[in-house]
Parts: C-alpha cells; sequence; structure tokens
C-alpha cells in the first residue's frame, strides 16, 4: 500500500479495493475486518437513505435502469470536490442509455475536525449536503449516511470518491476510480468508470474489474474521538496579544506575504464581536495549514489589555493578536481601511500584495467567509 501526503499536511489515502488496511485523513488505522469492500460479483446490498430532494431512496427506486452507478462521495474531501463536475458529466451522458447514478455521503459529520477541512466551505451534514447540491446542480439523488454509516458499512468504500458499478441482476462488476486524473484541469488518461459502464452496455466484461482510489478516508463514527483530541491540543496553543500602531496596521493590510490574510478588528464591549469570534477562530483552525492567516485586532483601549487577552484566552484564539497602541479610533480606522465608517466587527480579506477582495462591517456570514476564502486562487478546492 502507497500514501501520498497532502499539501494540507494531512494525509490522504491512495488504497485499493479489498486491502486489509487503509489510513486516511484521520490517520487511524483501518482493521482488516473493519467494513471490508464489497467484492466483485457481490450483490448490491439495499438501502434506505434520505436525499438532499427530501426523499427517501432504497435500491428498488433505480430497479428500472440497466446499470446502477453508486458513488460515495461527500462535501469536505478535496478530491471529492475535484470529481464533481466529471460525475455530473458522466450523468448527462448516459441518463439517456439506462444508466442511474446516484451518490452516498458516508462520512459521520461528528468524526471530522476542524483541521479536515482546509479545501472546503462545507461540512458533511445534511443541511450542507442541500446546499452543496443546489450550488452544483447535481443531477443526480445525493444521499446522506452520516447518521447511522449503515449503508457504506455494508458497501466498504475507501476513500472519497469510490465507484461502484453494478449489472442489470445489480452484480457488482467494477469497484475503484472514476479517472486516473484527480485535477479537474487535467484530461484523464484512462477513465476506468467509463469503460466499464461502455463494456457492460455491450454485453461485454469490463476491461479492469478493480482499481486503486485516491481521496480522503471514510470518517466512521468510530473515529470521532479525533476531535476530542483536536479540542485538547489546540486547548495548549499559546495566545499572545501585542500591541501595534498605525503603521503597523497599514503594514499588514499592504499584506506583503505569500499568504490570503483574515482581518479581524473588534473589541470585548461589542456584542456581535463576541458573538461572531468563536466562528472566526474556527475558520483559522479550518485553513491555517494553508497559505492562510488570520489576525485579530483589538479597539480596547490599551488600559484595558488585560480584559482582552483574558477574552482571546478564553477563545483559544493562538492566531496573531494585536491591540491598538493608542485610545484613538478615528486613527485606527484610518490605518485599516479609509472606506470603513467605523462600526464593529470589521473584517477584511486581504490577498497577497493588499488587494481586498472581501470587507465587511458587522457581523459576518460564516458560511460566506468561507466560500471567499476557498474559492480565492491562493487557496483553492484542489491538491
Amino acid at each position: 500500500m502507497k500514501f501520498a501526503l497532502c499539501l494540507s499536511g494531512l494525509l490522504c489515502l491512495l488504497g485499493t479495493t479489498g486491502l486489509s488496511g487503509t489510513t486516511g485523513l484521520s490517520g487511524a488505522a483501518r482493521p482488516a475486518d473493519e467494513h471490508p469492500t464489497l467484492a466483485i460479483g457481490a450483490k448490491a446490498p439495499d438501502f434506505s437513505l434520505m436525499g438532499v430532494d427530501g426523499k427517501t431512496y432504497t435500491l428498488a427506486s433505480f430497479e428500472e435502469a440497466r446499470i446502477l452507478v453508486i458513488v460515495f462521495t461527500c462535501n469536505h474531501c478535496p478530491t471529492a470536490q475535484a470529481y464533481e463536475s466529471r460525475i455530473i458529466q458522466l450523468t448527462k451522458d448516459y441518463k439517456d442509455r439506462g444508466v442511474d447514478v446516484v451518490a452516498i455521503m458516508p462520512n459521520d459529520p461528528q468524526s471530522i475536525r476542524l483541521d479536515e477541512l482546509g479545501y472546503t466551505d462545507m461540512g458533511d451534514t445534511y443541511d450542507e449536503m442541500k446546499r452543496r447540491a443546489a450550488i452544483k446542480h447535481f443531477n443526480f439523488p445525493y444521499l446522506y449516511d452520516g447518521a447511522t454509516e449503515e449503508a457504506s458499512k455494508k458497501y466498504g468504500p475507501i476513500a472519497t470518491p469510490h465507484v461502484f458499478i453494478f449489472d442489470s441482476q445489480r452484480k457488482l462488476r467494477y469497484s475503484g476510480r472514476v479517472d486516473d486524473v484527480e485535477k479537474p484541469t487535467k484530461t484523464p488518461h484512462v477513465s476506468d468508470a467509463r469503460n466499464a459502464i461502455e463494456a457492460l452496455l455491450a454485453g461485454k466484461e469490463p476491461p479492469v474489474t478493480t482499481t486503486k482510489v485516491f481521496g480522503c478516508s471514510i470518517k466512521w463514527t468510530e473515529k470521532s474521538d479525533w476531535i476530542e483530541k483536536a479540542k485538547e491540543e489546540w486547548a495548549k496553543e499559546p495566545v499572545r496579544l501585542d500591541t501595534i500602531t498605525a503603521d503597523g496596521i497599514k503594514d499588514l493590510i499592504a499584506n506583503h506575504t505569500d499568504k490570503l490574510r483574515l482581518i479581524n478588528v473588534w473589541a470585548t464591549w461589542c456584542g456581535p464581536c463576541v458573538a461572531e469570534f468563536p466562528d472566526l477562530v474556527d475558520i483559522n483552525r479550518m485553513y491555517r495549514r494553508r497559505d492562510f492567516e488570520f489576525i485579530s485586532i483589538s479597539a480596547d483601549e490599551p488600559a484595558k489589555r488585560n480584559k482582552a487577552l483574558q477574552f482571546l484566552q478564553k477563545s483559544q484564539a493562538s492566531a496573531t493578536n494585536y491591540i491598538f497602541n493608542i485610545d484613538d479610533k478615528y486613527k485606527l480606522i484610518e490605518a485599516v481601511d479609509p472606506k470603513w465608517q467605523g462600526a464593529l466587527p470589521y473584517t477584511l480579506v486581504i490577498e497577497p500584495g493588499g488587494k481586498i477582495i472581501y470587507s465587511k462591517e458587522g457581523p459576518v456570514d460564516p458560511a460566506a467567509l468561507k466560500t471567499v476564502i476557498v474559492d480565492d486562487p491562493t487557496i483553492g478546492r484542489y491538491y
């Protein structure tokens, strides 16, 4: 078995269907008898799962299809996102040829750490699945199996995405990757899933029945202890609050780094600031392994520095934190952004070189802010 180290610093899977063990993003080994992958020739296990359209789907929902393609995929995985458009196109190309495509989301959303979300603006909850399906205009049923993972345990996907192709008798004829090129900007050399479909439609054996699959490991419920371990790790990180001048702030805004920079101006006496701050801490934990940094600037009086520091410590805000060195709010405003009218909180996203791509006076919409971050070319959704 081989493993590839992703740019996020987390492990992604390069596995083979039927392997005895795997290691994925969480770093947890997969025992030989844990959720074995469905064998070629096996009958498709039944399921009863809710789709993002609110309907319940079973195996019988696709009984009229000559060929059934089941893709185990998800929202958060960069590899899964890289294949979304190709799965949409595959569905479109074969819908009039008796081929049904259905996607199943196998992950327990509660077993995903924030630092596993560095390439996405969404996790794998049912509501987030609905949002992703709407944004990408999925033309296939997208089913949620995160509550019990019962269907996923029967099929045994190794990574997302993992394709299972069944014939008219619902016997498994192909298990593996979509194709051999992850990046959506490149042309595949071998389109294994399409080759299998074409062969079955022609009454022939697929040229290849199994392949390795590359992507993010399945987040089984038993991996949820990683969430508590992460919280323990974050709680130990040191929290500092340094003083900054107007010139120092202007230098921050100029952003002479190669990182996308999120800056938030806040104060302990500002209710909306305090309410939204945990979301910003979460965002930092999501993207800080990428070319990204979060910087907070306290607008509290310098004499209230200890109060501001205590708030940051309670918030476990281990990013870069500053407090303005003088009690002149108008100089702070001009240093941060002359276009800012002065209401708190104030949030900016700045590209390398100082281009402001997002500014928000008042509380941010965390979901919208994540989208701004991950869709910027400095960060991106793919490896």
